[in-house]
This record gives structure tokens, sequence and C-alpha cells, in this order.
């Protein structure tokens, strides 16, 4: 397919998916409408199977995804997190609990022992599903990828697949659970505020924003790109020294962390370069790739596995949050809610955060209030399951697809 054609029509389903996105509130994702788009594209021929190939945005994403890791860590606040480390527990329960809840669904469905097909190629098993679920459902973009990088590598096209699916899907979950369970903390915290047991934050003035220390002629977007490239050479070089035992995302995402916590690399180190935006649309587009060889029957066979992790997953999420937020003293809707940013991460946790206090508030000062107390732990929440601990457990776990 022509190369510029086809980059038209991946912009063109982007847009339409961010589109409809914004019309129905988040309610359908643009990750969701953009996956049907393209399934209902690839199955009945009218997309080219080398459409995502052609765009050269797969290319791209197989660079630049390291890149974003690196920009992910730079995101992280240290003193956040010493602050919410309540908080951190129950997001890392909570992908303990999918975990636990997926792997014992596995046992359950799995079927008989690992076996090939007449070709000498793997036949995929329950515990293969279970793996990728864990991924999909407990983190975002970078544990869709670990996972997929892992089935593809033993031929596991459709167990590939099935992370794109979830991820499709878990925001219609995710969402909808997420604004009801907050808007009832919401209210609680309402009264809380009128009967003065807690108060609105002291906002501070904001000063310029850290440009961190390095010289000025790295802070341009080639001299960032060059720098923050430097870090995932570094890390590319551990995972390699270390034979896979220190991945290179994870490495990537240590080193943005301390990187942003010494000063030598600003906040959001990529935020603000040209390039970008088109970075994170490629590798948005690099998850969509097994989507274009997957056939009608592959996706029948997925239904079954599909209702099962999301049954048990949420099960595990609901479960996991709930205890382990009423041991440090959380309340329930806040507990599940800070579980369910599993499901979608940022932004999503600062959008809906934001809502529910503007919902409950009838004063600027209890919006204000309420949102002093829900949004650090949702914002800190998304962080501990989607980017942090998800990225860590997928990366050990995915070794055990296809064996």
């Amino acid at each position: 397919m022509n190369a510029v054609l086809a980059f038209v029509v991946v912009m063109l389903v982007w847009t339409v998916s961010d589109w409809v996105a914004k019309k129905t509130k988040s309610l359908l994702s643009s990750l969701f409408v953009a996956s049907i788009i393209f399934l209902i594209g690839f199955m009945t021929g009218v997309f080219p199977e080398d459409l995502l190939q052609a765009s050269s945005l797969l290319g791209l994403a197989g660079v630049v995804v390291g890149f974003i890791i690196v920009h992910l860590g730079t995101m992280i606040s240290l003193d956040d997190f010493k602050k919410q480390w309540k908080t951190l527990l129950i997001g890392i329960a909570t992908v303990v609990g999918i975990g636990v809840l997926l792997l014992a669904a596995a046992a359950i469905f799995g079927g008989g022992p690992r076996s090939v097909n007449d070709y000498g190629d793997l036949i995929s098993v329950g515990r293969d599903y279970a793996i990728a679920g864990i991924g999909a459902l407990s983190g975002g973009t970078i544990s869709v990828l670990i996972v997929q990088e892992a089935a593809l590598g033993v031929g596991l096209t459709t167990v590939a697949a099935f992370p794109v699916l979830i991820a499709a899907l878990q925001g219609l979950f995710g969402f909808p659970l997420t604004s009801l369970l907050l808007r009832r903390e919401a209210s609680r915290l309402k009264d809380e505020f009128r009967a003065g047991r807690i108060e609105a934050p002291v906002v501070a003035e904001v000063g310029a924003a850290s440009e961190g220390l390095l010289p000025s002629f790295l802070r341009t977007t080639p001299g960032t790109l060059f720098s923050v490239g430097v870090v995932v050479l570094v890390s590319i070089g551990i995972n390699n020294l270390t034979n896979g035992a220190l991945n290179t995302f994870v490495v990537a995402l240590i080193l943005g962390i301390v990187l942003r916590t010494t000063g030598v690399f600003k906040p959001s180190v990529l935020t603000g370069i040209d390039s970008f935006g088109l970075m994170m649309l490629a590798i948005m587009i690099m998850v969509f790739g097994p989507l274009a060889t997957l056939k009608p029957a592959d996706l029948a066979n997925l239904a079954g596995p599909l209702a099962i992790a999301f049954v048990f997953g949420l099960i595990g999420i609901a479960v996991f949050s709930l205890v382990v937020g009423k041991l440090l003293g959380y309340s329930i809707p806040m507990s599940i809610a800070i579980g369910l940013t599993s499901l979608y991460g940022f932004p999503g946790t600062m959008i809906l955060s934001q809502e529910a206090a503007k919902a409950a508030g009838e004063t600027p000062e209890e919006v204000a209030a309420i949102e002093g107390e829900i949004l650090p732990k949702m914002i800190v929440a998304g962080f501990s399951t989607v980017t942090i601990t998800s990225v860590v457990v997928t990366s050990i776990i995915a070794a055990g697809i296809g064996r």
C-alpha cells in the first residue's frame, strides 16, 4: 500500500476515534473505537493487511517506545509517593489481585497440557491467556507491548491479540464504575468539609517550571531526543548484560525517575518538544498490529477468555483493593476506585477526579477540598498500577507465555 495513503488512513481512524470519545465523554474510549474500526476494516478486507506497516508508524513505534517509558518515569515525583504510600500499597495489591484471580481462572478453565499442532506450532493454553490478561488488565500500552513481544516470539498470534481486545474494552468497565465510586466518595467528603474535618488545600504561587540541569543546547527538540535516546541505549545495554533479567522497559522507567529526582531531566521531559504527539500516536498504533492478521474464527475463540478475564479480573480488583484499603483506613468507594485505575491510568485518573469534585461541590471551596483529597490519590494510584507495578510484573511473567 502507498505509504502516504496508509498514513492518512491511520490518522483518519484516530481522528474519528478521538471525535467519538469526546462526544461520548469517554464512555466510548478512543482506543475502543479505533480497535473496532481496525478490526472490522481488516476482517472485511477494506484495510489491507500491511496498512499499519506501510504507514511507517510501526517502525517509528519500535524506536520510540523506550523514549516514552523514560518520559513516564520523569512524570513521577518521589515526594508524591512518600505522601501517598497507602495508595501505593493498594495499587500494588490490586495488580496482585488481578494476577491471583486470573491464574486461578486459568487453573479452572485452562484445559489440558501444552501441545503442538500438525505443523509443529504451539497451541495456546489458559495460562497464556491468563498472563496476557494480567498485563492488559493491570497496565497500559507498555504492558500490552511486553505481552505481545513474548507471544509473537513463540508464534501465538491470538494470545498477542488478546491484550489488545482487553485494552480496548476495559475503559467501558473502568470509567463508569470509577465515576460512580468517586461521586459517592465526593459526597462523603463534602459532608466532611462542612463538618470542618477537612480543609481546602492552600495553593502556593507557581514559579517557573524547572528546566532540569541539561545545558540549553540539549533542551531543544533534537537535544532532548538525543539525551533521552542515550538513556534508552543504556537501558538496552543493561538488559543485554543481564540477559533480560532487568527488562529494558523497567530499567528505562527507573532511570527516568532517578533523572527527574536528581534534577537532570525536567518533569515530563518530552512534553513540549515538536515530535512528542507523533511519538505517542506511533506507540498507540503499535498495539493494533496483531489485529491485521486476526480472523473471525480467532475472535470467536477469544470471546470466552475475554469474559473470564474481565469477570475474574474485576473480582480480583474489588476484593484486594477493598481489603487492603480498609486495613489502611480508606473508605470502600475510594479503595475500589484506586484499584480500578489499573483499567485506564492517566489522564483518566485526573479527569474522573475533577468531574466528581465538581459534581458534588456546591462552592469553589468545596470543590477544591474534595479534589484535594481525591486527585492526589488517583494520580499516584494510576502510576502505581499502570506505570510501575504492572510493567515490572508483566516483564517478569511474560516469559511464561508458550512454556
